[in-house]
């Protein structure tokens, strides 16, 4: 164990918004023993508090499921990779064709923007904060790093289905969000495997020594190619799918449970 990948919502950060204690030792075990630590989220870099507030995490976290890498240290963008414009609007009226009331938004490394019917009633107060209107006015280059799509009246995993087979030529495709359906999409060929790889490759860690941990479909690719890679009992039926290692969930402090026993294995082999 070289390299700890761990997700955040739902594998180490509750539903609460808090990181356990537990949890927190465990992560900063790692680092104290020379292992490095990095996180990879869905999350736009705008949203790692958790990690900087709770944590005191101040190193590399790959966010966007993987289009974004973000240095907490400098609070800076080290790379990222979008979707073009016109890839982006294509997509668009693919999916609108298929699910005419389908609403769009879209993360850049700087901001997010939303068509003006992406904001759900009860957050209708919250339009004066973002930007929104058309997509054509709103994205004028190919800045964006996440692009999500949301409709009501059917379940994540149904919409993913329909949705995926049309667009996966043009952008990856995934879903990831509790309590909506609405899919995820970063530039095709990306997504948290492929970036996690680049980094570790640069840490000279080869995959057999990072063990990774996740919950949902988004971290599949990262659970395969990681040389451990624990899904949380807690997580989504795909997640545990894709992986025979399954870490206790969430609310067990799985991913403490798996490090403690691993860094205790290292210091009884040293």
């Amino acid at each position: 164990m070289r390299l700890v990948a761990s997700d955040i919502d739902g594998t180490i950060l509750s539903r609460e918004g808090r990181i356990s204690e537990r949890t927190i030792r465990a992560l900063q075990g790692c680092e104290a023993a020379g292992i490095a630590v990095v996180f990879v989220t869905g999350r736009p870099a705008r949203w790692l508090t958790p990690l900087s507030e709770q944590l005191q995490h101040t190193g590399t976290v790959i966010c966007s499921n993987g289009a974004l890498v973000y240095d907490l240290s400098t609070m800076s963008v080290v790379s990222s990779q979008g979707i073009s414009r016109h890839t982006m609007l294509e997509v668009r009226d693919i999916v609108r064709g298929l699910f005419p009331k389908t609403s769009f938004a879209a993360e850049t490394a700087e901001e997010f923007v939303m068509e003006t019917g992406f904001a759900e009633p009860r957050h209708r107060h919250l339009l004066g904060e973002v930007r929104h209107g058309r997509l054509e006015d709103l994205v004028t280059g190919d800045e964006v790093v996440k692009f999500m799509a949301k409709i009501e009246g059917m379940s994540a995993e149904d919409y993913f289905r329909a949705v995926a087979p049309h667009i996966g030529h043009l952008v990856s495709v995934t879903h990831s969000a509790l309590d909506l359906t609405m899919l995820e999409m970063a530039p095709l060929g990306v997504n948290k495997a492929v970036t996690l790889a680049e980094y570790a490759h640069a840490l000279g860690v080869p995959a057999e020594d990072v063990v990774a941990f996740g919950d949902m479909p988004n971290d599949v690719e990262m659970l395969t190619w990681a040389g451990e890679g624990y899904a949380m009992s807690s997580g989504h039926p795909r997640a545990l799918a894709a992986t025979e290692l399954h870490a206790p969930g969430i609310e067990d402090d799985g991913v403490a449970q798996v490090l403690e026993r691993k860094l205790a294995g290292l210091r009884k082999a040293g």
